[in-house]
């Protein structure tokens, strides 16, 4: 573009249009924010930790731009959407799937601030990120949707924040939209959240409007840290990177004390003791620094190379002299889903233990452990927060390490007290006893909360019912917006409720969810026979009650799924020794007698009998080719033809 151009000079008046795309202005920098100085000790009390909280898409990743571009961090020609979404399928799916974290400085009446943010996912499955992004500050920025107000997340994470003792901002995104109703939306956060709204502060994370009075919120109401940087050296490790050619990369919140590149450390949890080649903050590209202190949020490199060293949640102090003690640390995250992984090609088995190894030191919050299966040999049994968590793990595996895998039908944790009073935890329904050594059979109940527009309450109390949930409370949040609440069994909630949720709300319900317990239920383990041998990787836990409607539709889904061979495949639902549905795949046939021109009748009988033997022995002998698709067929919702129904 030619410097003395119309399009040139419309742009630098913010009314450019490339194509149809109006360009954006750049947030206005005031004078309060000139360019910061590259010192290296911080004292704790001008430094600022803080995350940004907020329900799915209410802006936090925006936010988190334009407060980078606000205090000059990064410049215009560097700044692209979701720049701290660095992994290429959250850029895919427009969502946070990782905690990320950023150092800004700025000068604010003539004194130097470090700003240290943290973004967060919004999505319930990472909730477990978010509690760890919160421990490490001292305040958080509540963001809140203009228009759609205060949603399931938003609740939860508001929660989260105050049970950790954090100042909270309240922030409404999105007030240049022309159907937004701050004033409304105040009133839900101070009636559902009980926080002081009057303060709130409006802006508009797409266009900068107002983002620099969100760094003047964050500088004058969020406390800085209380370290001591002449204390022992004591940091807590909040998450963890694997890079292929200098090891784990640990990062940290510096507590107490000062740490130094050389210097000789230990990570109490692991009892491990490393050299630290280097150290830094992100700005958000790795940047080298000399030391961190008290208060700071940076990384370290020890040349780590065993993932078994690195614990999220370990304690680091020094090697020698005083050490501190020991943090918290975290707790620890209940697995809820589980499904089996396991290589389409036998030989990548190492390769993915190898991947499932290096993903869990970035992730700790899903666990693995090999198990072997008839239909598909060796693979690994993994537990994971829901089932966005299984799908972005699984996805992450194939496109990181390049593995091509076959994914059994995910399954929640049961509980079971046989008749000997001994108690299992049964992650598989393969491990399940037979029904006559079972004295009680428990599933996880959890507590949903769904926030959605009136007009749509008589639709989800329908989807609840259908789920046997029991109502616990309704609430209004405004004239217009209600909040149910209802105990589920996990079981139906993971599989479909969302999408069920979205469709009955025509979009507009969002929901969130915590664990309550285990409860008794009449429950049985559904096995599926495919030509009279069991599948185990299809068994599925199933409602007494529902066994015979998802039983055939299980079936008829795998009728469709799985193609004809030479021979007749018999396709079984059995309950123990019952059977409860069956379909047949019909064998491809050849007409033998095609070249058969008239004369006597028994010679066709003779090529029939001979082609009925072949058959025979070819189905005694024949393997059943069970396509990938088949074995998330349980997983299929919907009405089928005939009303039956699956979930």
């Amino acid at each position: 573009m030619r410097s003395g151009s119309p399009c040139a000079l419309a742009f630098w008046l913010g009314t450019a249009e490339l194509g149809d795309k109006p360009v954006r202005e750049p947030p206005p920098r005031p004078d309060l924010w000139p360019p910061a100085s590259a010192a290296t000790f911080m004292d704790p009390k001008y430094i600022r930790n803080f995350s940004i909280i907020a329900h799915i898409d209410h802006g936090k990743s925006t936010l988190a731009d334009r407060l980078l571009e606000v205090t000059g961090t990064v410049s215009l020609r560097e700044m692209k959407e979701q720049l701290l979404d660095d992994m290429d399928l959250e850029r895919q799916r427009g969502i946070t799937i990782k905690a990320n974290s950023v150092s800004m400085r700025v000068k604010h009446e003539g004194q130097e601030y470090e700003l240290n943010l943290i973004d967060t996912p919004g999505h319930v499955d990472f909730q477990y990120e978010v509690s760890r992004s919160l421990t490490c500050c001292e305040g958080a920025l509540l963001l809140v949707d203009a228009f759609q107000g205060v949603e399931a997340q938003t609740v939860a994470n508001a929660y989260n924040a105050i049970e950790h003792d954090l100042e909270i901002v309240p922030v409404l995104n999105k007030i240049d939209l022309t159907h937004a109703r701050p004033d409304e939306v105040k009133e839900e956060i101070e009636h559902t959240l009980g926080l002081d709204a009057t303060e709130a502060i409006g802006c508009s994370a797409k266009t900068g409007l107002n983002c620099d009075q969100v760094i003047k919120a964050v500088i004058d109401r969020i406390p800085p840290p209380t370290g001591d940087p002449k204390a022992p050296l004591q940091a807590m490790v909040f998450d963890s990177v694997y890079d292929e050619f200098r090891g784990a990369i640990i990062f940290v919140r510096v507590m107490n004390g000062t740490v130094k590149k050389g210097a000789r450390i230990k990570f109490l949890q692991a009892g491990t003791e490393h050299d630290v080649v280097e150290l830094g903050q992100k700005t958000p590209k790795r940047t080298a620094k000399p030391s961190l202190s008290a208060g700071q949020v940076g990384y370290m490199v020890c040349n780590i190379k065993s993932l078994g060293q690195v614990h999220i949640g370990d304690t680091v102090t020094v090697a020698r002299g005083e050490q501190a003690k020991a943090l918290p640390g975290y707790e620890e995250p209940k697995r809820m889903v589980f499904c089996g992984l396991y290589p389409s090609d036998g030989q990548d088995f190492e390769t993915l233990r190898e991947a499932l190894g290096k993903l869990q030191v970035n992730d700790p919050s899903f666990v693995f452990e090999p198990e072997t299966s008839d239909a598909l040999g060796f693979g690994f049994r993994c537990g994971f927060l829901g089932l966005l968590h299984m799908e972005i793990v699984q996805q992450r595996l194939e496109q990181e390490a390049d593995i091509d895998l076959v994914q059994t039908a995910p399954n929640v944790t049961y509980k079971i007290q046989k008749k000997d009073g001994e108690w299992l935890e049964v992650h598989t329904p393969t491990r399940v006893p037979e029904m006559g050594e079972i004295e009680e059979f428990q599933q996880p109940i959890v507590r949903v909360s769904f926030v959605m527009p009136a007009e749509y309450v008589g639709g989800i109390m329908k989807l609840c019912a259908d789920r046997r949930g029991i109502f616990v409370r309704q609430e209004y949040l405004s004239p217009t917006r209600v909040m149910l609440v209802y105990d589920i069994a996990l079981a139906e909630v993971v599989y479909d409720l969302h999408d069920k949720l979205k469709s009955t709300t025509k979009g507009y319900g969002t929901m969130d969810y915590e664990l309550r317990g285990y409860e008794p239920g009449d429950l049985v383990r559904m096995d599926i026979l495919v030509k009279n041998e069991r599948v185990d990787a299809l068994s599925i836990v199933c409602d007494r009650r529902d066994a015979d409607t998802r039983g055939r539709a299980v079936i008829k889904k795998l009728k469709q799924e799985i193609p004809r061979h030479m021979f007749e495949v018999a396709l079984q639902a059995a309950i123990g020794t019952r059977i409860i549905a069956r379909e047949t795949i019909s064998a491809m046939r050849k007409n033998v007698t095609a070249k058969c021109y008239g004369g006597d009748i028994s010679r066709k009988r003779k090529l029939w009998e001979k082609q009925k033997e072949g058959k025979k022995r070819m189905k005694s002998i024949g393997q059943v080719d069970i396509p990938q698709k088949a074995f998330l067929a349980v997983l299929e919702t919907g009405e089928e033809e005939g009303g039956v129904k699956s979930r």
